[in-house]
């Protein structure tokens, strides 16, 4: 019999290649929209078919979408330069796949938005992942789930890289607000999660994912863990709120220099906040359970990075 076709989007991501695998873990034939063949030490070992193309080719996700029963649109930028960047791939690229879906006559979209949709008004970014949900809703009413991961990290990132870079060698390392609390997920379980979202669980609604503690980690949770899956011990202490804004300033300046750095203003705000965890009635209990926590999560994702040779012994 043969296997049901899963589309997806962001394939070539950081998220995009552990969701590949799940995808093929659960049963699904993968069909992925990429701009060229894409070759990744993640993906090897699962079969998928490619379709050139981009997410402002129409054609292109036509020939994604044809005949598959599911689209799964993980594309996305995390970080820009303007408000219009982030909303030409945020809103628009969401709202152009669910256009495909609909005229492919798809049972169900699966729409990666972030829990940072949940806060539209802290930064362009949430922003932009919130007018995506609301622009794919208005297009395909309740054949959209759309899943809210919040941080991401694991085997493939680039950006929670950093911190572990700079923990490394530095002995006394920031920390923020005591009440904050900010819910993560390991990759290979947010993967999981969503390709179970493409099965139908959860259809029509919106649903939060997380790891084991929905209710999220202190920051100074997070960051011991991070020096504990180096093997490194740090000082940690509190960056004033004033002080952090300074570096989001000057993150706006370099991107008004052309770059995109990924400390903003609206990047500071999002930091700043003080619940990023995940309520009950946001989650779905049909989910797999994850599989990683924090602790046991960083220290397999640095024992990944040291053996690709990102992250020294």
């Amino acid at each position: 019999m043969a296997r049901p076709v899963a589309a997806v989007t962001g394939a070539t991501g950081f998220l995009g290649r552990h969701l590949v695998r799940a995808l093929d873990e659960a049963g699904w034939s993968v069909r992925v929209l990429a701009r060229r063949d894409p070759v990744h030490p993640l993906c090897r070992g699962v079969e998928t078919e490619v379709v050139i193309g981009h997410l402002a080719d129409e054609a292109a996700l036509a020939r994604l979408c044809l005949g598959a029963q599911a689209l799964v649109h993980a594309a996305g930028l995390v970080k820009a330069r303007t408000a219009a960047a982030f909303d030409a791939v945020n809103t628009s690229g969401a709202r152009d796949a669910a256009i495909a879906a609909r005229r492919a006559g798809l049972e169900r979209m699966v729409l990666v938005s972030s829990l940072a949709a949940r806060e539209p008004q802290l930064s362009d970014y949430a922003a932009s992942k919130r007018a995506g949900e609301v622009a794919a809703a208005e297009v395909l009413g309740e054949r959209l789930t759309v899943s809210r991961p919040p941080v991401i990290y694991g085997p493939g990132d680039v950006e929670t890289l950093q911190l572990f870079r700079a923990m490394a060698r530095t002995p006394v390392f920031p920390t923020f607000h005591p009440d904050a609390r900010i819910a993560v997920i390991h990759a290979q379980d947010a993967a999981r999660q969503i390709a179970a979202l493409t099965r139908g669980i959860g259809a029509g609604g919106t649903v939060a994912l997380s790891d084991v503690r929905p209710d999220g980690y202190a920051w100074n949770e997070i960051l011991r863990a991070a020096a504990a899956a180096l093997g490194v011990r740090r000082r940690l202490v509190r960056l004033p709120d004033a002080a952090f804004d300074l570096v989001g300033a000057a993150g706006a300046f370099l991107r008004m220099a052309g770059g995109s750095p990924i400390l903003t203003p609206g990047k500071a705000r999002e930091i700043r906040h003080l619940n990023w965890g995940v309520s009950a009635g946001e989650r779905c209990d049909q989910l797999p359970q994850p599989g990683f926590d924090l602790p046991l999560g960083f220290a397999e994702t640095v024992g990944w990075y040291r053996r690709a040779g990102w992250l020294g012994a």
